[in-house]
Order: structure tokens, then C-alpha cells, then sequence
């Protein structure tokens, strides 16, 4: 055996105690991480506003088309009826506006 064997090239020993408690640290942290993550999720509450829109209304058309809608989104306007939506405006004059469950 040389003296650089002797001096460096030792067996290295493997610390198993070490190793044990390396992984235990590393699933304790992994465990925190998925807790909070849950608990942040479950904090999260989005909420739609509630919007009332009226009873429920059929206005027959004179050609005989029916238009199915909410009271509260019909209005009149110079004596004209209207239907106003989020993205359109309908012209229902002459229709007969009737209040029934669809």
C-alpha cells in the first residue's frame, strides 16, 4: 500500500443517521408546503353578485316568434318596448308581453 493510499483514498462511511434524519427534515418540509397550500386554497372564496332580474316573461312577437326573458330586462322607452340585454337591444313593439313560468 503507498503512502497517498494510506493517507486519501479512505472508505468513506456511510452515516445512516444522517440520512434519516436528511429525509425526515425533507418530509416534514414537503408536509408544510402541501398543508398551507390547502389551507390557502380552501381561504379562497370568489363569490358571483346575485342579480335579480324579475319574474319570468314571453313576449309573443306579431310574426309569431317568442322571446323568452326577465321581466327587469324589458323596458319602454317612447313608448316603444325594448328589450336590453348586456350586449344587444331588441325592438319588441307590438309584442304581447305575457308573465309565465318558462
Amino acid at each position: 500500500m503507498t503512502r497517498y493510499e494510506m493517507r486519501h483514498m479512505k472508505p468513506r462511511k456511510i452515516n445512516v443517521y444522517k440520512m434519516v434524519l436528511t429525509f425526515a427534515v425533507l418530509l416534514v418540509c414537503i408536509g408544510v408546503m402541501l398543508g398551507f397550500s390547502r389551507y390557502a386554497q380552501s381561504t379562497i372564496k370568489i363569490e358571483a353578485p346575485v342579480v335579480d332580474n324579475g319574474k319570468k316573461v314571453i313576449v309573443t312577437l306579431p310574426n309569431g316568434h317568442k322571446v323568452y326573458t326577465f321581466e327587469n330586462l324589458i323596458v319602454v322607452e317612447d313608448g316603444k318596448l325594448f328589450y336590453k340585454g348586456e350586449r344587444n337591444t331588441i325592438d319588441l313593439t307590438g309584442g304581447n308581453v305575457e308573465y309565465k313560468d318558462w
